[in-house]
C-alpha cells in the first residue's frame, strides 16, 4: 500500500508499530513526531521512521494513517487537537491505549467532521522501553483489539486491518464498552490486586524486618505486575473506574467467602476452592499471548561456583539466541541454585533449552 502513516509517539508501541507497517508496505511513507525530540531523531537514525514531523499540526498533512501511541490522557488531548487541524477526509485515526470508552467519547468532534476513528489497542509489550526497544516481532500472535462505533463503515476497518497486517496480530473487534470490561478483568484488576499484595508486605515489613528477605523468587514474580508505571496506571484506573470499582466490590465478597472457611475450619470447601482455582488456571491457554505481557522464562539448576552464569549465557550467544533478562533464585555453597533466564518469545526459549541440553548436562525445565 500506498500512503503517509503518521506515528504520534515514537516509543516501544508506536515504533514497532511503525516498524511492521514498513516491512509489510514497502511503498508507504512514516513520518514520526515525539514530545521527546531526541527520540524523534534516534527514530530516524534507527530507520523506524522516514521523516520526523517538527510538530503535529506538521505531521498530519496528506496522512492517510494517523496513530496515537501516546498515554492515555495525552490521546484525549491530542484528538481534540485533531479536531481543529485540516486532515483528509478519508484519513483514518486509531490508538492503542489500554481503556477505550472515554477516549471513543472524546472523538465527538471528529466524527462531526466526518473523520473515522477505530479504537485499537496491541495487548504485547516489553520490559523495555523507548525507540530503540521497538521490535517487528512484537505483536506477533498477540490480540489486537479494535473498537469502532456502529456508524464506522467496516469497509474502512478492514482498511485498518491491512495497514496493520505487518503485526501478525489476531485481530478481535469489539465494542468500547466491552473492551473497558474484558481488559478490566484480565490486566487492570490484577494490577490492583498485584500492588496491594506489595502494599500490605511493605507495611507489615516494618515490624519483621525479615519480610523482604524473604519476598523475593516466586513473590517478585507473581507481583512483578506492581512494577509498572505508576502515572500510566493511575490514568488507565480512572479511565475505567466504574467497571474497577465493580470488580473489586465482586474481589471483596470473594475474599470474605474464603474468610468465612476459615473461620469454619472447613477443610473440604478450602481444597475444593483450590482445586477450582487450578483447574480453571490450568485450562488457560499456554500458547495465546493474553493482556498482560508474559515473560518467557526458562529454569536451569546450575552448581554454585564462580563462572557458571558466563558458561550458561556463553552457550546461548554460540547459538545466537538473545535473553531479555536474567537471575538467579537461590545459590548456597554445595547446593545447585536456580537460574531464571527470560526470553522474548517462545521460540527462543525452546532454542535455549534446546542448547543448554546440547552442551552441558544441567537439568532444565519450563514454568506454566
Amino acid at each position: 500500500m500506498k500512503g503517509r502513516v503518521f506515528v504520534i509517539g515514537l516509543g516501544l508501541i508506536g515504533g514497532s508499530l511503525a516498524l511492521c507497517i514498513k516491512k509489510e508496505h514497502e511503498d508507504a511513507i512514516i513520518v514520526g513526531f515525539d514530545i521527546n525530540k531526541e527520540q524523534s531523531r534516534l527514530a530516524k537514525i534507527l530507520g523506524v521512521i522516514d521523516e520526523i514531523a517538527e510538530n503535529i499540526d506538521e505531521g498530519v498533512i496528506d496522512a492517510n494513517l494517523i496513530i496515537i501511541a501516546a498515554p492515555v490522557n495525552e490521546t484525549k488531548e491530542i484528538l481534540q487537537l485533531l479536531a481543529k487541524l485540516p486532515l483528509n477526509p478519508e484519513v483514518i485515526i486509531t490508538d492503542t491505549g489500554s481503556t477505550k470508552s472515554r477516549i471513543v467519547e472524546s472523538t465527538a468532534s471528529l466524527k462531526h467532521w466526518g473523520i473515522t476513528f477505530i479504537g485499537g489497542h496491541p495487548m504485547a509489550g516489553s520490559h523495555k522501553s523507548g525507540v530503540s526497544a521497538a521490535k517487528e516481532i512484537l505483536f506477533e500472535n498477540a490480540f489486537y483489539l479494535l473498537t469502532p462505533e456502529d456508524h464506522i463503515d467496516k469497509k474502512k476497518v478492514e482498511l485498518l486491518k491491512d495497514w496493520l497486517r505487518g503485526t501478525n496480530a489476531k485481530f478481535l473487534t469489539i465494542t468500547p464498552g466491552n473492551h473497558d470490561y474484558l481488559t478490566g478483568i484480565v490486566s487492570h484488576f490484577p494490577h490492583i490486586i498485584a500492588a496491594s499484595i506489595v502494599r500490605q508486605t511493605e507495611k507489615l515489613s516494618e515490624a519483621e524486618s525479615l519480610i523482604p528477605r524473604l519476598a523475593a523468587g516466586g513473590f517478585r514474580d507473581i507481583t512483578r505486575i506492581a512494577s509498572s508505571s505508576p502515572e500510566m496506571w493511575k490514568d488507565i484506573l480512572l479511565h475505567n473506574r466504574e467497571v474497577l470499582i465493580e470488580l473489586l466490590n465482586q474481589w471483596q465478597e470473594e475474599m470474605n467467602g474464603v474468610k468465612t472457611l476459615l473461620e469454619k475450619e472447613n477443610s473440604a470447601a478450602i481444597f475444593n476452592y483450590f482445586n477450582q482455582a487450578k483447574q480453571f488456571r490450568d485450562g488457560l491457554p499456554m500458547k495465546e499471548k493474553g493482556a498482560i505481557p508474559a515473560f518467557y522464562d526458562l529454569y536451569v539448576d546450575v552448581p554454585d561456583y564462580p563462572g557458571v552464569i558466563s558458561e550458561i549465557t556463553g552457550y546461548l550467544a554460540k547459538e545466537k539466541i538473545s535473553i531479555t533478562n536474567i537471575r538467579i533464585l537461590e545459590t548456597r555453597e554445595d547446593i545447585n541454585g536456580v537460574l531464571v533466564i527470560s526470553f522474548q518469545t517462545e521460540e527462543d526459549r525452546h532454542k535455549a533449552e534446546r542448547c543448554i541440553s546440547t552442551y552441558s548436562s544441567y537439568s532444565t525445565s519450563i514454568g506454566s
